[in-house]
């Protein structure tokens, strides 16, 4: 057996094969949005923030398992500007942007994901990640659209705003609240986002 394909190997079974991504400089930037005083949208009990930090921990886990260099807007309960959000992002060389959010809307029979960006960059990240989680879920699909929130339109690279799904419907709040949805939710993102730094 060739030696490289013996070095392969070896990596392989330690678990210690370097993503392209990670050779290549670029940090993974999660952003949970809301926090502190800003509580999201809320229904239920159940406040969005809570959630957005939950599903973003669980990305950052599997993408760094992936040996992807991640940073997050948050680890904790606290509140951040918008602009101070995308600072972040802008601080690194080489970075790509995801908020994550879940929905919420007056009519409570409203379901499913969408997923937002701001530019031609942000459009291809953010359609990986929502065809990532079209595939993952059965909820109902809401679209890829175009949109200037100020964390998409202030981030200098590739930018996408996650809407996992929403709160206001009871039965997608009761699935969003479980440990296994939240793993669903955030291995479709991280496989999305990986997909997107390996093209």
């Amino acid at each position: 057996m060739p030696f490289t394909r013996c070095l392969f190997l070896a990596a392989l079974f330690l678990g210690r094969l370097v993503c392209p991504a990670l050779s290549s400089g670029t940090v993974v930037v999660l952003d949970p949005g809301h926090g502190g005083i800003d509580l999201g949208t809320k229904w239920g009990g159940v406040a969005e923030k809570t959630l957005n930090l939950s599903i973003s921990r669980r990305v950052e886990k599997i993408l760094k398992g992936r040996g992807i260099q991640t940073a997050m807007t948050r680890r904790s309960d606290i509140y951040r500007s918008l602009e101070s959000r995308a600072a972040v992002a802008n601080g690194f060389r080489r970075s790509i942007f995801v908020s994550i959010h879940c929905n919420s809307a007056s009519r409570r029979g409203a379901k499913g994901i969408e997923t937002f960006y701001c530019g031609a960059q942000g459009a291809r990240l953010a359609s990986s990640i929502h065809r990532s989680l079209d595939n993952r879920t059965t909820t109902p699909n809401r679209g890829l659209k175009c949109n200037g929130f100020t964390v998409l339109r202030r981030t200098s690279c590739p930018a996408a705003l996650v809407e996992c799904g929403f709160l206001s419907s009871r039965s997608e709040r009761s699935l969003l609240t479980t440990a296994a949805y939240q793993e669903r939710i955030a291995r479709a993102i991280a496989d999305g986002i990986i997909r997107s730094l390996n093209r």
